[in-house]
């Protein structure tokens, strides 16, 4: 694991330390104490109703492939699937 910066910071008063920026985008943090050390990995939640996808390899799988693919370019226009909608999809 390589180190890319490294900070000091100080506890306040009553032991809290403010992360600022190094906690964007994170909703939370798994606490691991090793050997002497205190290490915090950033955690990030999903939505309930996009869990399943998470907990099914072959459904994550074939969705990176389709990033993937989107991302070379590799697409094909398959025309308006709107009559497929109904009325509280809109």
């Amino acid at each position: 694991m390589a180190i890319q910066d490294r900070k000091i910071l100080r506890p306040d008063s009553k032991g809290r330390i403010t992360l600022g920026k190094l906690a964007e985008n994170v909703s939370g943090f798994e606490v691991i104490e090793e050997e002497g050390r205190i290490i915090l990995e950033p955690q990030v939640e999903i939505p309930a109703r996009e869990a399943w996808l998470y907990k099914n390899p072959e459904a994550l799988a074939s969705l990176e492939r389709g990033l993937k693919q989107a991302e070379k370019g590799e697409t094909e226009y398959l025309g308006s699937f709107s009559q497929h909608l109904e009325e509280e999809d809109n």
